[in-house]
């Protein structure tokens, strides 16, 4: 609700219901794709992943912390309360809340540009993501050295709903990086300055979220960002825009 009141326009609640009609059917397509990859993500998560793990018996974790050397499982020996509960707010609280409230926003504001984006953009990230989710498993930090869970010590079992949305080691490239730096590339096709501001705020907050909280190892972070980058290119050259 505070985001309904602070970050749309006044003048969107004057529109027709019928304006909202027409927006959503002209945005179908966009929401059909995105609905297309969250089913195929809850899929591979549930299903598939446990197949191809099982299949290929392979594990390749040890070969990113032979380079890595634990540097991100350092941070673990310096966690303080106030910024775990943070970082764990910022992670399954502000990242996804912002993720489904764009969409709500760009179909309230009818912004067709930034949902074809993300929409766009989405499948991209994920075609190119899923073959290393299922064919290279990549072990999250603190699962790969036994560490205690950041999520649980602040919601007590929380990890238990958390991993029906994602495996353990569903880890490269990160899927957190890539979808909050989506974010902001979709949601600086508007005019609102304030919503773009919160999601350059949240991706910064979820890279440092990652790390902090030892979920995600550094090249996971590199692999999501260029994974990002590099798709908001395809899409721009594909959507034939300056």
């Amino acid at each position: 609700m505070i985001c309904l009141i602070f970050l749309i326009p006044k003048d969107n609640w004057k529109k027709p219901l019928t304006q909202y009609t027409l927006t959503l059917r002209y945005q179908s397509i966009s929401l059909c794709l995105i609905l297309m990859v969250v089913i195929l993500h809850l899929l591979e998560v549930n299903i598939l992943d446990t197949i191809t793990t099982n299949m290929i018996h392979a594990n390749f974790t040890q070969s990113i912390q032979g380079f890595e050397d634990g540097i991100v499982h350092w941070f673990t020996q310096f966690w303080t309360p106030i910024l775990v509960y943070f970082f764990v707010f910022i992670y399954i609280g502000l990242y996804p809340f912002l993720l489904w409230f764009s969409l709500l926003y760009f179909i309230i504001v009818d912004e067709k540009k930034a949902m074809k984006t993300f929409a766009y953009s989405l499948v991209g990230i994920y075609a190119i993501a899923l073959p290393f989710y299922l064919f290279v498993p990549i072990t999250n930090v603190y699962h790969y050295y036994g560490s205690a869970s950041a999520l649980n010590l602040v919601i007590p079992s929380i990890e238990q709903f958390f991993y029906t949305t994602t495996t353990s080691n569903n880890c490269f490239p990160s899927l957190h990086v890539a979808m909050s730096l989506l974010l902001v590339k979709t949601v600086s096709r508007t005019n609102n300055k304030r919503f773009l501001y919160l999601t350059y705020f949240c991706a910064i907050c979820v890279i440092c979220a990652v790390i902090y909280l030892a979920i995600h190892w550094i090249t996971d972070v590199i692999g999501g960002i260029l994974l990002a980058l590099g798709m908001f290119s395809i899409v721009k050259h594909f959507m034939k825009e300056p």
